[in-house]
């Protein structure tokens, strides 16, 4: 068993800035050396045994497969059935992006697949296959300890899969920002080309390269709704540089109940929109900073203060608390600022190309 407990904050300002206690429980084998493991949230109906058994046959050299913090089945005597899958038992009930950013701190490969427990992987061919497909080139490394060491890069931060229900007919789950009214609301769509760009990965499903995954903060833990924690990762990882593509010939269809996101204007939307919609990007202007790295001439992005009228008048907070979020999440701008490679505009942009 494993334990884990690192402090808490409001606003990450690291990937594993807050992480929060776990157990950790089997998962001693390694299956394969395909580069690519699996990442199971758990989601009702629950039919463990034959679900990890098919997992075992696609070949992915691990399993971490993220429990509920009281789970009623026997993990241990799952354990001893399916070594190779490590049971992660968190100390708190998790929202999506915990489940997923603590997946992250376990998998070991360069890829992990996220999937549900009421998925079903009906094609992609093998782990391997899998990872082959994302490898843009294979490099090798020498080094002390070993003669030949292989380093995989992906295409991109996450390739999702196309989705299909129960009836194995595919559903609208390309995530596609639309303008309207000077907001910014999502739009899916059904999967129809090879590389067409997703906001987001639906459901959170899809294949991630871990080494991105981490240096672009994962999930925004702090936000509980779903919805904007989705959209938070995507706006994020396009802001950031970052792509999330289609693969068609990754298939997923879910055994249940399609999953509904809910959206609400609340406190994550507000915060979603200060740390995503709000910022501006001088693309041409050669920052000062003496924290700001050799080559300035990308630009960065910087949250104006005039912003603050216009989301006072419509967070529904007082000036006070409406000052406090909206310096908090500037501050966070202001630490990231250089990692930014554009604004929300040139992100929507970008499917009015396709």
């Amino acid at each position: 068993m494993g334990y884990v407990w690192i402090a808490m904050n409001t606003i990450p300002t690291i990937f594993n800035e807050n992480i929060f206690p776990y157990t950790s429980v089997g998962g001693k084998e390694r299956l394969a050396f395909s580069g690519i493991s699996a990442v199971v949230l758990n989601r009702p109906p629950l039919a463990r045994k034959s679900f990890f058994q098919e997992i075992e046959k696609v070949g992915f050299d691990n399993v971490i497969s993220i429990e509920s913090n009281s789970p009623r089945y026997n993990i241990e005597e799952l354990s001893s059935r399916f070594p190779f899958v490590r049971f992660i038992l968190p100390g708190k009930t998790l929202n999506l992006g915990e489940q997923i950013n603590l997946a992250a701190l376990e998998v070991q490969s360069e890829l992990f697949f996220v999937l549900r427990s009421d998925m079903k992987i009906i094609a992609g061919g093998t782990a391997r296959r899998m990872a082959e497909r994302l490898i843009v080139n294979l490099e090798e490394l020498k080094n002390k300890e070993e003669s030949v060491k292989p380093v995989l890069k992906s295409k991109r931060l996450c390739t999702v899969p196309v989705l299909m229900n129960s009836n194995y007919e595919v559903f609208p789950s390309i995530v596609v920002p639309l303008t309207q009214r000077r907001k910014i609301h999502p739009a899916f769509l059904p999967s129809h080309l090879e590389g067409e760009l997703s906001l987001y990965p639906f459901d959170g499903a899809g294949i991630y390269e871990k080494e991105r995954f981490i240096k672009i903060g994962g999930y925004d833990i702090s936000l509980n709704n779903t919805h904007w924690q989705l959209m938070d990762f995507g706006f994020r990882a396009y802001l950031w540089g970052e792509e999330i593509a289609l693969s068609l010939q990754t298939k997923l269809s879910y055994d249940g109940e399609l999953p509904v996101e809910t959206i609400t204007i609340d406190e994550d939307y507000r915060k979603f929109y200060l740390k995503n919609l709000a910022p501006i990007f001088n693309a041409n202007k050669v920052c000062s900073d003496k924290d700001s790295p050799d080559d300035k001439s990308h630009g960065y992005a910087y949250l104006p203060l005039y912003r603050f009228l216009s989301f006072l008048h419509n967070s529904g907070e007082g000036a006070f608390s409406a000052w406090k979020e909206f310096n908090a999440n500037k501050k966070w701008i202001d630490e990231n600022k250089f990692n930014f490679k554009c604004d929300a505009r040139d992100v929507v942009k970008k499917w009015e190309k396709q």
